[in-house]
């Protein structure tokens, strides 16, 4: 190979890492509790938790290269979104904290990451002072998450926390969380934060689906020896099934393109 031919050959090699070098890939990091988590990471899941999910596990479905153009006023023009759902069962904002678990994120979040957080469910579980965290303290660990996330770059979604399948009054699922969610609503404000309601958004799409389907297929009731890691059956009000967590994950995402 002569030079010239050389040349033409290193210019072309160029030119073919340059545009992989500008594929973007944005990752969206998930924070929260159990609602949000990913079980197929653990172990033996379809044995030990299948059909448990948290809604977080179904969400990389919906972006997909058609549906990135629907949320490209947030992300920008990428061409691939990675969904890291780093959410936990049984933490609340200051545990998931404590443990870590945000150093970790922090460390590792890029300039036009997003951060989605939704907490509620375990912050505000009095009967477990080892996970309680008082309205003041919740809103003050959203607003570390906020402005830490901030400072890298990156964008934080705010998420009130995911209705519960009770209290249903008159055929319509009313608000389980207190003040929780209200308090995610005043850090946004305050923030200028982007929110989404799930709180407000789940409990309407249940209260449309009626409380005997919900239950049944949505949350995690169903009788004995109808799933291997379930032989005595389940009766959960708080966690989904897999239609339920695509429903919400669903709902997430058309949240997002409203944003």
């Amino acid at each position: 190979m002569n030079k010239y031919n050389l040349a033409i050959v290193t210019l072309v090699l160029g030119i073919i890492l340059t545009s992989f070098s500008y594929q973007k890939v944005t990752t969206i990091y998930l924070i929260g509790d159990s609602t949000v988590a990913n079980y197929a990471l653990e172990d033996d899941y379809d044995n030990k938790r299948y059909p448990l999910v948290g809604w977080g596990q179904v969400f990389q479905p919906f972006f997909v290269t058609d549906s990135l153009k629907l949320v490209e006023h947030l992300l920008g023009k990428v061409e691939h979104v990675k969904i890291d759902d780093r959410a936990k069962g049984g933490r609340s904002t200051r545990t998931f904290f404590q443990e870590g678990r945000w150093s970790a994120i922090y460390k590792t979040l890029q300039k036009g990451d997003v951060v989605m957080m939704q907490f509620g469910h375990n912050d505000g579980a009095e009967n477990y002072p080892e996970r309680y965290v008082n309205i003041d303290g919740y809103k003050e660990f959203l607003r570390l998450f906020i402005n830490q996330t901030r400072e890298r770059g990156a964008l934080p979604i705010l998420l009130t926390p995911v209705a519960r399948n009770y209290p249903w009054k008159e055929g319509k699922l009313h608000n389980v969380h207190g003040a929780y969610p209200q308090a995610v609503k005043d850090v946004a404000i305050e923030m200028d934060v982007k929110l989404i309601d799930l709180n407000e958004l789940s409990m309407t799409h249940f209260s449309a689906k009626g409380q005997d389907y919900v239950t049944k297929n949505y949350f995690m009731n169903f009788p004995a020896g109808q799933f291997r890691a379930y032989p005595d059956g389940q009766q959960d009000n708080t966690h989904f099934q897999v239609a339920g967590g695509k429903a919400i994950a669903q709902l997430v995402f058309d949240a997002m393109k409203g944003l």
